[in-house]
């Protein structure tokens, strides 16, 4: 009898969304998508402020979710 190979897979994603790299790329890109955002937010912008406060609050989410992955993995020893 084998083992499941469900639990294996997802250990392999965990351990590819736990890389350095994969961290710094989304910390950088939720920077990048922010600075975007408020450039969308100042005066004199033709977009609407809604989709620049969207624009803006998806970048700071990206970030935190970079941080939350680093302290995950270095909980985990990664």
């Amino acid at each position: 009898m084998g083992f499941p190979t469900r639990g294996r897979r997802s250990m392999d994603l965990l351990e590819a969304v736990l890389q350095r790299s994969v961290i710094i790329t989304l910390a950088i890109a939720g920077a990048a998508v922010a600075m975007v955002g408020t450039a969308l937010l100042r005066k004199g912008s033709r977009v609407d402020p809604r989709i620049g406060r969207f624009v803006l609050r998806t970048g700071y989410a990206m970030a935190w979710v970079s941080v939350g992955i680093f302290i995950t993995a270095g909980f985990l020893g990664y």
